[in-house]
């Protein structure tokens, strides 16, 4: 009797995707080589950033009645993963979200208060001023809360795309509890059957 062969057990699924990809990739252009890819594994200065990120900027966008989507992304390009930038160099911050010239960075900080203002920042002052760091609130949860408050601005269409992008990418932050619901704590006093322990 033969030998069975042996079982494989335990490949990822998203190995199989990412070779069918590399293979397509190959066939589309033989002529490149990884070496002229930008690939995060490889190279240095990459932030992780949500999927769905143009969608994002788009909400936000018509959130804001103009465009500060640029802010906005120049401050995820500055991120670690605790969520939050030093504003130690506004000038320069403008400039790379787009906003030179006499009135940049005012206008950069006329963007940075819409964002403030939506809920997807939050702002603290320090050594830098009235903005020295900023807060990057999950973007799922505060289109969650808008759309909920019937925000003026947030397109219906817009937010179930993001929905249906969410649940294809596998993100589950639209089932995370509302951080923002109120909580409401017992204490002794308010306790009829509390005995004074």
């Amino acid at each position: 009797m033969a030998d069975a062969a042996p079982l494989v057990v335990g490949r990822k699924p998203r190995k199989k995707i990412a070779q069918r990809q590399l293979e397509l990739r190959t066939r589309l252009w033989p002529s490149h080589a990884d070496g002229h890819i930008w690939r995060r594994q490889d190279h240095h200065g990459y932030t992780t950033i949500p999927r769905p990120m143009p969608l994002i900027i788009s909400i936000i966008d018509d959130l804001a009645g103009a465009p500060v989507g640029m802010a906005y992304l120049e401050l995820w390009g500055r991120a670690f993963d605790e969520g939050f930038v030093t504003l130690s160099k506004p000038r320069e911050i403008a400039f790379h979200a787009g906003f030179d010239g006499q009135r940049g960075e005012r206008t950069w900080r006329a963007k940075m208060k819409l964002l403030s203002d939506l809920g997807f920042i939050e702002i603290q002052s320090g050594p830098s001023g009235a903005m020295s760091y900023a807060l990057i609130v999950n973007p799922y949860l505060v289109i969650r809360r808008l759309h909920d408050q019937k925000r003026i601005g947030l397109r219906e269409d817009k937010y179930n795309a993001l929905v249906e992008r969410a649940g294809e990418i596998g993100a589950e932050d639209f089932d995370l509890p509302d951080p923002w619901a109120p909580t409401t704590m017992t204490t002794t006093s308010d306790n009829p059957n509390n005995d004074g322990l």
